[in-house]
């Protein structure tokens, strides 16, 4: 089975050690994924509804060197600072994914490595196998 890699330059990447998103056979798995644009800019400070929909920006957008969007997307998971962001946080999650549902889990975490952050998303897709593989 080949396994491919994908990284952003997300400062984190390197000091952790891993990578956004790794493809093994028919998976794609997009690692936990935060509201910050590629020069480590915040987007929607304080607001839950942009910060989810900029998390999934990014983590979509890591599904891209594979040839895939929302649509490919099985399972969703939403890591969310407080029980009050559920509605907005839902909204974002039902308006892209909302053509294709994929199974979902949202948890109430007490924080991330940005107290600033809200929302942390991770998502996991299905490659169609490439003929003749």
């Amino acid at each position: 089975m080949t396994i491919e890699r994908v990284w952003t330059g997300s400062p984190w990447e390197e000091a952790i050690g891993f990578a956004r998103a790794v493809a093994a056979g028919d998976r794609v798995l997009v690692a936990g994924t935060l509201p910050f644009t590629d020069d480590g800019v915040l987007q929607g400070e304080g607001d839950p509804y942009e910060q989810a929909g900029a998390a999934f920006g990014n983590a979509l957008a890591a599904l891209e060197p594979f040839g895939l969007d929302a649509s490919a997307v099985l399972r969703t998971r939403m890591y969310l600072t407080h029980a009050r962001d559920v509605d907005a946080v839902g909204r974002a999650h039902r308006e892209i994914f909302g053509a294709a549902p994929p199974v979902a889990t949202l948890v109430v975490v007490s924080g991330f490595v940005d107290s600033r952050v809200l929302v942390e998303v991770e998502l996991e897709a299905f490659k169609q196998p490439s003929e003749g593989a």
